[in-house]
């Protein structure tokens, strides 16, 4: 009899201290259901937004008007943004806002269009439509078709990591050149003052086709 309750003792023991690790296991399995459906639902809003932007886009070459890609937006398409290697695309929108990065990469209101004098600089969040850079490699080519329906098309020259506020952007250079920036680490989950620089310049323009 007096084993019996020992055992039962033990047991119910090893029961009370397996509920903490337990309720811990569960917790941290409900977090990470959490943010992997954020992450998600973060994706999932940057490519519904690409669809819509497309279209967009595609109206704004077609009528030579700023076209916004729904009702309340305060941005519309600027250009179309393509590694050709890389077989990748996006819609850049204007201006760099905060609301701008989520749905796309943004043109820097203070630099030149693409194909002007100068430096044309777009940025995009590293792990949505910016995250192709890390691929990118020196000589290839980044084709920026405008919503005029020109199309310019540049050749990286290097690529460089630096802090935000050191980076070597000179938007007034003489001839046409571009320059794509985001975050870096790419891994990182957190933000940082690092940013991920890639630059190129122009070889080839072509005409609007509309």
């Amino acid at each position: 009899m007096n084993i019996a309750i020992t055992r039962k003792a033990k047991l119910m023991e090893r029961a009370i201290l397996r509920s903490p690790l337990t309720l811990l296991s569960i917790g941290v399995m409900v977090c990470g259901l959490v943010l992997f459906g954020q992450g998600l639902r973060i994706y999932a809003k940057a490519y519904a937004a690409q669809i819509l932007l497309e279209r967009a886009f595609s109206q704004s070459i077609t009528t030579g008007e700023n076209v916004k890609p729904w009702s309340w937006a305060d941005t519309w398409p600027v250009a179309r943004i393509e590694a050709p290697r890389l077989q990748t695309s996006a819609i850049a929108l204007s201006g760099a806002s905060g609301q701008s990065l989520a749905f796309g990469p943004g043109h820097l209101q203070n630099t030149p269009q693409a194909g002007e004098t100068g430096t044309a600089v777009y940025a995009a969040h590293r792990d949505t439509h910016f995250a192709f850079l890390k691929n990118i490699e020196k000589g290839d080519l980044i084709r920026i078709t405008r919503n005029d329906g020109r199309t310019y098309v540049y050749r990286t020259t290097h690529m460089t990591i630096t802090r935000w506020d050191e980076a070597q952007i000179d938007i007034h250079a003489s001839g046409a050149h571009l320059v794509l920036a985001t975050c870096y680490p790419f891994d990182a989950i957190t933000a940082g003052p690092l940013r991920y620089l890639v630059y190129a310049d122009i070889v080839e323009e072509t005409a609007a086709h509309k």
